[in-house]
């Protein structure tokens, strides 16, 4: 089971996680949504596609776009569709 906790709370825990570029994707429903705030925040990747970002939201302190997703990833990325990812001090443990 892989875990992502921030400030105390797990975020995200599921035996169905995909890792690319030693981040670990995981299903959109393993995530609470009452912990996601939405973000205007994209980047690109060449090979991945266009990232959006959320917010986290847990106990009233926020990490500003700390989950990114690819909601449309190129082909070669596909695998990472549906999944979110964590970063910025998210602690992600197998």
């Amino acid at each position: 089971m892989v875990e992502a906790r921030w400030n105390g709370q797990v975020i995200a825990s599921s035996d169905d996680t995909v890792v690319v570029e030693g981040n670990h994707y995981f299903p959109a429903d393993s995530v609470d949504p009452a912990l996601l705030k939405a973000s205007a925040t994209t980047s690109n990747c060449p090979w991945k596609g266009t990232a959006h970002y959320h917010t986290l939201v847990v106990d009233g302190a926020e990490n500003r776009d700390a989950v990114w997703y690819y909601p449309e990833p190129k082909d070669k990325a596909a695998q990472i569709k549906g999944r979110l990812a964590f970063w910025k001090g998210v602690e992600v443990k197998a």
